[in-house]
């Protein structure tokens, strides 16, 4: 949950069931379902819109398994202070556990160790970098995914050398 400037103030819920999925009408539901809740409570001291969305490929990191199933994959890490005189680490997800990721700077200088451990509470934002990699297993994942088989879905298929307008 994040409360951002944009639009007036915008109540931003990033949801997801435990696949990893949240689908158009799973967000509906779930904002409908938290409506009630929201104008009850009033969390926010002024008018704001809510947008309830899944994380999309390239997804903020927030939990120790977020790190760990996109291990080996690349990921942007911005720090609430500076460690080892850097707040920004750019580089692949080596190993995390319920602590800290380690992360392997490909730009490291010779002679320095490219592999950083950060703890959790260190973190202010993470995300995965769209590479053709993650866009690979987005697929392969798709292509698991039996929901995708509802009839309802309409789904539009291009061959190679067809061009799209």
């Amino acid at each position: 949950m994040k409360i951002l400037n944009q639009n007036g103030t915008t109540l931003q819920i990033m949801a997801e069931d435990e696949n990893g999925r949240f689908s158009i009408d799973d967000c509906e539901r779930l904002s409908r379902e938290i409506n009630p809740a929201l104008d009850v409570e009033d969390p926010i001291d002024r008018e704001y819109h809510l947008e309830v969305s899944s994380p999309g490929i390239d997804r903020p990191l927030v939990r120790a398994a977020d790190f760990a199933r996109y291990q080996g994959h690349e990921a942007k890490i911005e720090l609430k202070d500076l460690i080892e005189g850097r707040r920004r680490f750019r580089g692949t997800i080596e190993k995390s556990d319920e602590n800290s990721v380690t992360i392997k700077l490909p730009d490291a200088p010779e002679g320095t160790d490219p592999s950083h451990e950060i703890p959790f509470d260190a973190l202010a934002e993470a995300k995965l970098v769209m590479t053709d990699r993650l866009l690979e297993m987005a697929a392969r994942d798709q292509e698991l995914d039996e929901t995708l088989d509802d009839p309802e879905i309409e789904t539009v298929e291009y061959e190679e050398d067809e061009e799209m307008n």
